[in-house]
């Protein structure tokens, strides 16, 4: 039986608190451990934390203090002016309007958050930021799911009283993921602090000063010239529709319509998890049923689950890390399927590129299968075959769209919807998704494991790896092969693996990590010879696919004491636990796949579909080699 033992964490910085260094229980011991204090808020005595703020503080009493540019932890520089409250120190002193997101609560204070004055304020500021702002609701990505357009109905800003020149904005729309339209920024600086202190990276940054500020690229250069990473954290964290991603919606459907294409759609593991919430349901409610029943209706020839794909990912990276350890060569091996993370190795540190898995993503190998393996088996034409995928992440976009991922002149992956651009194919149908009928995913390729479910939340790729390769090294089917170690939303977490390994006894050392700011203190260490590693799980994004840049905006209001990716985790470990098979290589669907195509992992065939290569990119290109 295999033995494990967690190691010591070289730092974590979890979503929820930024850049700072502790993981969430240390954060929640801290909050419970602060002293605490009262005051009154609205009339109403409240005991909290000295160390919140009187955002916090009147939401545990209650009360909502609007916010546009107050994202907890990352985000408290009080620049939208939108949550005064009028605040006297001690009772009988005179009030005084401060901002609630950096005004800490004090012994004693007394706080009105309705008062005359401070609604005049409110409603003041709000037509002053929409008298800059592209109002176009209607035909606006957010209209309805858009924070400030909340604020103004709620506060009845219609209109704004103030009119004059507005900032000049040019829509930048040439990455293949991230559409920027600086008409619509309220300078809020969400994305600017997310990008820099969760990714690490600062791509985004504001410019020029007083009236002409705007937010973007250094340089003037276009999103699909710098260095991004096309996570999508930062149109995550926008309130409004200045970010979002590059819509396909109406080419697929175009494809659906043509009566000489064959249209397959394949879905993440981690779309279950969060799709049911832009239709009412709960945070953490698997949908996968109902997601699979909407597609069909939808048009889709063909429904099937990426999670196939997952397990034939584990085949070949297990295959791979066996082959590396034997050899004791380009060690530690790192994980290929976050788009985003191979991305940041490929600017960030090249050094490591041979070490990254040569498996491609589970959308592309999807994809690869499609249009061969598939496509004769049934007999269709491979170029009638347009692949789809439907993803929590923008990045996938992009990776769809690298110019290695082909085999034989056909693309893997012809169009990647995220799971927002799906849900608003699913409302503009009119279907009344909460009504269908739950469905099954179609045969071939629709077979799937625990351990492809998994693949959604940070540490799933590690722990579903690790269930194959103790399997084969051991040659015995373990009993024992949940791995809790790898699990959990912090942002670095490591363990150890006893294994036999050639007649003797191995410590498997591994790592996990999510965000690229983690992901450069772990190879950091690594450099400078303070950890060593056999395997290392990097996912660009905050706990995974879970919480990708194309999954439901969780709006900040919800998120001062609430974060999605636990329950959103939940709901894929409930699915696992519910297959009858939870080892990617008893999937029955995979093993027919290898029998009839590719013989066995890693094979010569296997790495025609199956694998690809990665080069080293410029962090900022010659300018007159951009596209703008």
């Amino acid at each position: 039986m295999r033995q494990t033992k967690t190691r010591d964490k070289i730092h974590s910085v979890p979503f929820s608190s930024g850049a700072e260094a502790m993981n969430e229980e240390l954060k929640l011991e801290l909050e419970e451990e602060a002293a605490l204090v009262n005051l009154n808020i609205n009339g109403q005595d409240v005991a909290c934390p000295e160390n919140w703020n009187l955002i916090m503080a009147a939401r545990k009493a209650g009360y909502e203090i609007p916010s546009l540019c107050y994202l907890r932890g990352i985000n408290e520089n009080s620049s939208c002016r939108v949550c005064l409250v009028d605040v006297a120190r001690k009772q009988g002193e005179d009030f005084r309007m401060l901002t609630a997101c950096s005004t800490k609560v004090a012994e004693g204070m007394v706080v009105r958050t309705n008062s005359t004055r401070v609604r005049k304020t409110v409603r003041l500021n709000l037509e002053l930021i929409k008298a800059n702002h592209n109002s176009d609701c209607l035909s606006c990505i957010r209209n309805d799911n858009c924070e400030f357009q909340r604020l103004c109905a709620m506060y009845g800003v219609q209109t704004s009283r103030f009119t004059g020149a507005v900032r000049a904005a040019e829509i930048d729309d040439l990455s293949w993921s991230v559409v920027r339209d600086p008409g619509k920024c309220i300078l809020c600086g969400r994305c600017v602090n997310t990008c820099k202190k969760v990714q690490g990276i600062g791509v985004l940054e504001f410019s020029k000063r007083g009236f002409e500020t705007t937010v973007g690229p250094a340089f003037g250069y276009s999103m699909k010239d710098v260095n991004c990473l096309y996570c999508g954290q930062c149109i995550e964290a926008c309130p409004v529709g200045a970010l979002h991603e590059k819509d396909q919606i109406e080419e697929v459907l175009k494809e659906i319509e043509n009566p000489d294409k064959f249209v397959i759609v394949q879905t993440a593991p981690a779309v279950r998890a969060a799709l049911g919430e832009e239709f009412g349901y709960p945070i953490g409610t698997a949908v996968t049923g109902k997601m699979v029943a909407a597609l069909r209706r939808l048009g889709f020839d063909r429904v099937y689950d990426t999670n196939f794909a997952a397990d034939l990912t584990i085949m070949e990276e297990a295959t791979e890390l066996i082959s590396r350890l034997k050899n004791n060569e380009r060690l530690p091996l790192l994980t290929s399927c976050s788009p985003g993370w191979v991305r940041y190795c490929e600017l960030y540190y090249p050094e490591f590129l041979e070490n990254i898995s040569s498996c491609k993503s589970p959308q592309q190998m999807m994809g690869a299968v499609i249009k061969s393996y598939y496509a004769e088996r049934v007999g269709v034409d491979p170029e009638s075959i347009v692949s789809v995928s439907v993803m929590p992440c923008t990045a996938k976009k992009t990776e769809a769209n690298r110019p290695e991922m082909e085999v034989d002149g056909l693309r893997d992956v012809d169009y990647s919807l995220t799971t927002r651009e799906l849900s608003r194919m699913i409302r503009q149908s009119g279907l009344q998704f909460k009504e269908l009928a739950d469905e099954q995913a179609d045969s071939i390729l629709g077979d799937y494991t625990g351990a492809g479910v998994i693949f959604g939340t940070s540490g799933g790729v590690m722990e579903a790896a690790l269930r194959t390769a103790a399997d084969i090294l051991t040659g015995e089917d373990l009993a024992d092969f949940e791995y809790s170690e790898v699990r959990g939303m912090e942002g670095i977490k490591e363990a150890a693996v006893l294994l036999p390994f050639e007649g003797k006894e191995i410590e498997l050392k591994v790592a996990v990590v999510s965000s690229a700011a983690n992901a450069a203190k772990v190879l950091d260490a690594v450099k400078a010879g303070d950890k060593t590693y056999h395997f290392i799980e990097v996912m660009a994004c905050p706990g995974g696919c879970i919480h990708g840049g194309g999954q439901p905006y969780v709006p900040a209001r919800e998120r001062i004491f609430l974060d999605p990716r636990p329950a959103r985790a939940k709901a894929l470990y409930d699915e696992d636990l519910a297959q009858n098979e939870r080892k990617s290589y008893k999937n029955s669907d995979v093993q027919e796949l290898y029998k009839r195509f590719f013989g066995e992992p890693n094979s010569e065939r296997a790495h025609k579909y199956l694998h690809t290569h990665y080069e080293q990119r410029e962090v900022y290109p010659l300018k007159e080699e951009t596209s703008l």
